[in-house]
C-alpha cells in the first residue's frame, strides 16, 4: 500500500520564509563587516555604547596624499589601479591601527586619520596631560612611518609583512607590488623608473575639536570637525613630497614633552647606520620652522614647522636625479620640482650639486647671480677691474648652489614683507561729489605709494624666479644634447 504524502502548505512557507529572514539577516552582517569600520566598531563596543551626543575634545589629526599619483595611473589599467591604491590603503591602515589610530576617511589619493576622543579606549584612564602626550606622540611616529612605508614600495621590500598579523592586509600589499614591480621592469620602465617614485605629503595637527555623528538617519558618519582638522589639511596640501608639515601648536606640544629631541637621536642613528648624510642634520635643519601664507584668509600668514623623515632622503632625491637627467626637457622639469620643494634643504640640494659636477652640468652661477642681485655683482665687477673671467671666479668658488637658492630665497621675503599700506579710512557721507572726490584722492595716494610695492613682486614672481630654474634646466638641456652628439659621434664613427 503507497501511503499519501501530505503538504502543509503554511508550515512551507514558514520555513521559506524563516530563511529567507536569515538570508537577509546574514546579508546585513556581511555589508555590515564588508562597510564599516571594525576599528570603529570595536571602539563603540569597548567604550560600552554608541555616542549620540557629540562634544568637544581635544583630537591629533593626520592628513596623508599620495604625490603625482595623476601620473602612476596613466600606466595602469582601471583594475590595477584600485589594486595599487588598496595594497597602498591597506598598508597605512595597518600603520595607523598599529599605533592606535583610526582610519577616518579615504578620498581618492588621500586620506584623514586621527587619535583621541571618545571612542580612543587607549586614553580613557588618562588624564588630560597624559593624553595629550600620548596623542601627540602616536600621531607623529604614524606620520612618521607612513613615509617610511610608502618608500618601501618602490623597491618591494616584503620584510616589513611578517609584522602584519592579518592576511587580506598582506594579500592587498603583494597584489600591488606585483602589478609595480612589472612596471619597474616592463617596456616603460626606464621612464616610470626616473620620472615616479612613490612620496607621500603628510600632514598634522591637534586641538579642540567637535565629536560626533553627523548626517541624516540613515546615512551618519562618526567624523571630527574644526579648525585643527582644516590645519592639518593645509599642513598636508603644503607639505614638501617625502615630508611632513606639522602646525606651531603641535611642534610645541612635541618639543615640551621631549619628543623633537628624541626623534632628533632617531634619525641621527638610523641615517649613519646607512652612512647617510642626516647622520650630521642639526635639530633646526630637521624641525624647520617656515611661515605658509593661507590663500583663503588674504595670504595671512601662518607659522608652522617642516620635518625631515626619511633618513635616507637626500641620496633617495639625487639617485631618481641621475635617472631623471637622462629624459629630456621632463627630466630637467622635475627636477626643477624637486629643487623648488627642497630649496631650503643643504642636505639635497648639496647632494644634486656634486651630482651635476659628476655628470658635467655646468652651472652658471655668474649669471645666475647677476640676474638676482645686478647691484652686488656690478660692485664685484668693479672690484675685480672689470674682469669678468676673475669676478666669475670668485662667485664659482664662494657660492654653492645652496647659496644661490638662499639668496633667491631672501629676495622672496623681502617683497613678501612689503604688505600693500593701507591709506585713509571710510568717511561719512555728506555729498556725493564731495565724498567721491575725497574717495579718489585717497585711491589715488595709495596707488602712487604701493606701486613700487607691486612692481617688484611682479618682477620677482614673474622675471626672477622662473628665470633662475630656467637657467638650471637649460644647464641639465645642454648637458643632455652634448651626450646625445657624443653617441651620435660614436655611431658615426664605426
Amino acid at each position: 500500500m503507497t501511503g499519501n504524502i501530505v503538504y502543509n502548505d503554511e508550515e512551507m512557507n514558514t520555513s521559506v520564509e524563516h530563511s529567507r529572514v536569515s538570508d537577509e539577516i546574514e546579508l546585513r552582517r556581511k555589508i555590515g563587516d564588508f562597510y564599516l569600520s571594525r576599528q570603529l566598531v570595536q571602539a563603540i563596543v569597548e567604550t560600552g555604547g554608541i555616542h549620540t551626543k557629540s562634544n568637544e575634545t581635544m583630537i591629533a589629526i593626520g592628513f596623508l596624499d599620495i604625490a603625482r599619483y595623476t601620473f602612476l595611473s596613466q600606466f595602469l589599467s582601471p583594475l590595477e589601479n584600485q589594486r595599487v591604491l588598496n595594497g597602498l590603503y591597506s598598508a597605512f591602515n595597518w600603520v595607523i591601527g598599529k599605533y592606535g589610530g583610526y582610519l577616518n576617511k579615504i578620498e581618492g589619493d588621500s586620506l584623514m586619520f586621527h587619535y583621541g576622543g571618545p571612542i580612543d579606549p587607549n586614553i580613557q584612564e588618562f588624564d588630560e596631560i597624559d593624553s595629550l602626550k600620548y596623542i601627540a606622540r602616536e600621531l607623529f611616529y604614524t606620520c612618521v612611518e607612513l613615509q617610511k612605508v610608502s618608500s618601501l614600495f618602490n623597491t618591494t621590500d616584503k620584510n616589513f609583512l611578517e609584522e602584519i598579523s592579518d592576511r587580506s592586509t598582506v594579500e592587498a600589499i603583494i597584489t600591488a607590488y606585483e602589478i609595480l614591480g612589472e612596471l619597474r621592469k616592463g617596456y616603460a620602465s626606464a621612464s616610470f623608473n626616473a620620472l615616479f617614485q612613490i612620496r607621500v605629503r603628510v600632514g598634522a595637527s591637534l586641538g579642540n575639536v567637535l565629536v560626533g555623528n553627523f548626517g541624516p538617519d540613515g546615512a551618519k558618519q562618526w567624523d571630527v570637525i574644526g579648525m585643527p582638522v582644516i590645519d592639518a589639511k593645509r599642513m598636508e596640501s603644503s607639505a614638501p613630497i617625502g615630508g611632513l608639515r606639522i602646525t606651531s601648536d603641535y611642534f610645541h606640544v612635541l618639543d615640551e614633552n621631549g619628543i623633537t629631541k628624541e626623534y632628533h637621536n632617531r634619525i641621527r642613528r638610523e641615517a649613519e647606520a646607512t652612512n647617510g648624510v642626516y647622520k650630521d642634520i642639526k635639530f633646526e635643519e630637521l624641525f624647520r620652522k617656515t611661515s605658509i601664507l593661507l590663500k583663503d584668509k588674504n595670504d595671512a600668514k601662518l607659522d608652522t614647522y617642516s620635518v625631515q623623515v626619511n633618513p635616507s632622503l637626500p641620496e633617495s632625491i639625487t639617485n631618481q636625479c641621475e635617472l631623471l637627467l637622462k629624459r629630456g626637457s621632463t627630466g630637467a622639469d622635475d627636477i626643477m620640482s624637486f629643487m623648488k620643494y627642497y630649496r631650503g634643504n643643504h642636505f639635497v640640494i648639496d647632494q644634486l650639486e656634486a651630482l651635476f659636477d659628476m655628470k658635467n652640468v655646468q652651472i652658471r652661477k655668474t649669471s645666475i647671480y647677476k640676474l638676482m642681485v645686478p647691484r652686488k655683482y656690478k660692485q664685484l665687477l668693479e672690484e675685480c677691474n672689470n674682469d669678468d673671467n676673475k669676478a666669475n671666479e670668485i662667485i664659482n668658488q664662494r657660492l654653492s648652489l645652496f647659496d644661490l637658492l638662499m639668496i633667491l630665497g631672501k629676495l622672496q621675503d623681502s617683497v613678501k614683507r612689503k604688505e600693500v599700506i593701507e591709506i585713509g579710512g571710510e568717511r561719512a557721507l555728506d555729498e556725493f561729489d564731495n565724498w567721491m572726490g575725497e574717495t579718489q584722492k585717497v585711491v589715488q595716494r595709495r596707488y602712487s605709494v604701493n606701486k613700487d610695492i607691486n612692481v617688484q613682486a611682479n618682477y620677482f614672481y614673474n622675471v626672477v624666479f622662473p628665470l633662475f630654474f630656467s637657467n638650471l634646466k637649460a644647464s641639465i638641456l645642454e648637458r643632455q644634447r652634448l651626450d646625445e652628439l657624443e653617441i651620435l659621434g660614436n655611431m658615426d664613427s664605426r
